[in-house]
């Protein structure tokens, strides 16, 4: 067991849902200590009936802390990073701010744990997006090595924080009275709309999101070689990303063998059979820690392409869940290698 874990950015929508699975899965810390900005320290918050007291995300707040799980926007962990790894704190941070660095390793449990042993204090979470369809991808890889996918996003605004939420849902309201609606998060009206881009623009005409996606792809399962095509979207969903993918393989896989490949794959579930109207939907996923995958059959353009529909809850696998099982992954070894006692800073 270590000492303390901090979470910083813990009052959050991400960082709530952290820290109560941190008491859920009985993360072996003997303190769970809560970082946040001056506006909001000095606030006592209750998750599970337990109540922390919120204290000030500030370099000394570092001083005794062995692990630090970050939820905060990319500015913020520019900053609070350094100061952790200066005092001595591994941080798992869930920005996008470190994720291009290639000596931060870049890590979703199922399918590279082996790289969080590569760590010089920081450890970088994937974007949400990203990690649901890589879970999908490593099965088949392994098996019969992706050569290329083709993926098209249907992003729900959590994913653009707690603000982007009640710009949908007053929208909706206003959209429905046929009144002007409030919008500041958005270029476009969120409200029964889609909106094809998420992040800014990049040259060849990407977003940065789907930039993320096609780097990251190739980061975490160590391939260069993958041809990543991405289309994101952003969809008047409140939790829930979902995934139109095309994975093209170099061995031709049926569709009974990708079945039976995925739904023996760690954090994967299932759901296909669409006789009976059985798939994954965005309010099926909410608030679970899979990713779940139907509507699997063969692509009939390809040789040897599996079309599939992918969806995950994007705060909890997309977000606080890989996070916290980075962490997890991360004491086991700290504990290890003290011999099974406590560790201290």
């Amino acid at each position: 067991m270590i000492d303390t874990l901090a979470v910083v950015g813990a009052t959050g929508a991400v960082g709530r849902i952290i820290v109560s699975l941190l008491l859920e899965r009985e993360f072996p810390a003997r303190r769970i200590k809560l970082l946040a900005s001056p506006r909001s320290a000095g606030k006592p918050m209750t998750v599970a009936g337990r109540s922390f007291d919120v204290e000030v995300l500030e370099p000394d707040a570092f001083t005794g802390v062995q692990v630090a799980i970050g939820s905060t926007p990319d500015e913020v962990a520019a900053e609070f990073v350094p100061w952790a790894v200066e005092r001595g704190t591994v941080v798992v941070d869930e920005s996008a701010f470190f994720r291009m660095d290639p000596q931060v390793p870049l890590v979703i449990p199922e399918v590279n744990p082996e790289a969080i042993a590569t760590h010089r204090g920081i450890i970088a979470s994937p974007n949400c997006s990203t990690t649901q369809m890589v879970m999908v991808m490593k099965p088949l890889h392994d098996a019969a090595r992706v050569k290329r996918v083709v993926v098209s996003t249907y992003q729900a605004v959590s994913g653009a924080g707690l603000a982007a939420t009640t710009e949908m849902e007053q929208g909706i309201a206003a959209w429905l009275k046929g009144e002007t609606e409030p919008r500041s998060i958005f270029p476009h009206p969120i409200a029964a709309n889609l909106i094809p881009q998420i992040g800014s623009p990049r040259p060849g005409g990407a977003t940065s999101e789907e930039m993320k996606m096609v780097v990251e792809t190739r980061r975490i399962l160590g391939d260069e070689s993958i041809g990543v095509c991405a289309t994101c979207v952003r969809v008047p969903v409140a939790t829930g990303h979902s995934e139109s993918i095309l994975i093209e393989t170099e061995k031709k896989l049926s569709a009974d063998e990708a079945r039976v490949l995925l739904s023996k794959a760690p954090g994967i579930t299932v759901i296909d059979d669409l006789e009976n109207k059985q798939y994954p939907t965005p309010r099926s996923s909410s608030g679970r820690d899979d990713v779940f995958v139907g509507r699997i059959r063969e692509d009939l353009s390809s040789p040897s392409g599996i079309a599939l529909w992918c969806v995950s809850d994007n705060l909890r696998k997309g977000a606080a869940t890989n996070a916290v099982q980075i962490a997890e992954h991360l004491v086991a070894r700290m504990l290890r290698a003290g011999g099974g006692q406590t560790v201290r800073a």
